[in-house]
């Protein structure tokens, strides 16, 4: 797999270079050539965050670069991973990996893990759908706006299953748009978080912290409301995860206007000295344990802690156990949390939290990854973190209900 000492490779350059090094290493001992198998990382796209709109297309770009440069080897990779922003959608998914695959193998690709039974052929993809999943592979607009039309033919193609299940025709009448602008504010605050409309947050935003007695019971109120509902749905498989990185920015935007409120009302608690500091809800520092090297989740984690106002120390990948508790003392965390992805990670996570209780560390140790469990945090960390709690989070649309 392209990763090394320093983390998982994303970039063409990285994926490149790393398979190079390995292959010349194994030049030295006559391996066969024959018998490699490079796995590229193929990772997750149309999350909604920009920097991840290129995997697809450096996966099949360094998949070009390496066959040039290590004669005879082969590639592969794991499809899924490609299009788990929209779990739930099979049939959406199933074209994705279609239209990757029917580039990528041009490029080199030899094999990949997919359920083949389940693929459609290329020029069998709804030309509409096809289109957008060739853009969204080749990022070919600088403004998201290919991952955006690709939501709304997921929330097109949700809606029509669901009317299927219900015995309708299939056929969705369209919605007033702005009928929902007629509801209480509370309402309108998680109506714009739910569907990530940014449009009119500050305006109701204004409405609402009129109607409380002081600006962080908006934020404690509706918007937390709001939130815990996009962690239900997300969960259920009735929003994806761009649209959760979407309700995430709208927060921001509520969180940042009401700010100047908070920090005027701390100021004047404090005799009319306003702080200097930025006033954070808290510090978070996030790790990915000693020997595992993925990081998706996490930075997802960070994105949407951080758009709601919490400090994010992100340490990165490959993380000791020392470096981390040195970090937590030297940012004075309110919270530590850690993830893995593959099982080792599970021991290295008992090992951290034994190793927390003994050096003193006594903050909330959040817990999360794709092999971690409620059963695991339960039985094996909690049973060993005695300074305070281990706790669970399913993933990251859950982590600002958790966190605050």
């Amino acid at each position: 797999m392209a990763f090394d000492e320093t983390g998982q490779a994303v970039s063409i350059e990285d994926k490149v270079a790393i398979c190079v090094r390995a292959y010349n290493l194994l030049m030295t001992i006559d391996f066969a050539p024959e018998d490699i198998i490079f796995d590229l990382n193929i990772l997750t796209v149309a999350t909604g965050m920009d920097e991840h709109n290129e995997y697809a297309k450096n996966f099949i770009i360094a998949t070009k670069k390496v066959k040039e440069q290590c004669p005879h080897v082969h590639i592969s990779g794991g499809l899924s991973n490609l299009s788990f922003s929209f779990r739930g959608l099979h049939d959406l998914r199933e074209a994705f990996h279609s239209v990757f695959l029917y580039h990528a193998i041009q490029y080199g690709m030899d094999m990949g893990i997919v359920n083949a039974g389940k693929l459609p052929v290329y020029d069998d993809v709804d030309a509409e759908l096809r289109n957008v999943l060739e853009e969204v592979v080749w990022n070919k607009s600088d403004d998201n706006d290919h991952v955006n039309r690709l939501i709304a033919l997921a929330e097109k193609t949700k809606e029509e299953l669901e009317a299927a299940k219900a015995g309708g025709t299939g056929v969705v009448k369209k919605k007033a748009v702005d009928a929902w602008r007629t509801l209480p504010v509370d309402e309108r605050l998680k109506h714009a978080l739910i569907k990530g409309i940014v449009e009119f947050i500050e305006a109701d935003t204004e409405e609402a912290r009129q109607n409380y007695p002081r600006p962080l019971h908006v934020i404690e109120g509706p918007l937390m409301d709001g939130m815990s509902i996009v962690g239900d749905y997300f969960g259920s498989g009735k929003m994806f995860l761009p649209q959760v990185i979407m309700s995430a920015r709208v927060m921001k935007k509520a969180v940042n206007y009401l700010t100047p409120f908070m920090e005027a009302e701390k100021a004047a608690a404090n005799g009319g000295v306003a702080s200097t500091e930025v006033q954070y809800n808290g510090t978070v520092v996030l790790a990915t344990v000693k020997g595992d090297v993925h990081d998706i989740g996490k930075n997802i984690v960070g994105v949407v802690l951080g758009c709601n106002n919490f400090k994010i120390v992100d340490m990165g990948v490959m993380q000791s156990c020392q470096n981390i508790i040195d970090m937590v003392k030297k940012e004075k965390a309110d919270i530590v949390g850690l993830s893995g992805l593959i099982t080792p990670s599970l021991d290295e996570m008992v090992f951290n939290a034994k190793e927390f209780t003994r050096q003193g560390i006594d903050i909330p140790l959040l817990i999360g990854g794709a092999t971690t469990s409620k059963m695991h945090t339960a039985v094996k960390i909690e049973a060993n973190y005695k300074n305070n709690s281990a706790v669970y989070v399913l993933d990251a649309s859950r982590a600002v209900v958790v966190v605050q």
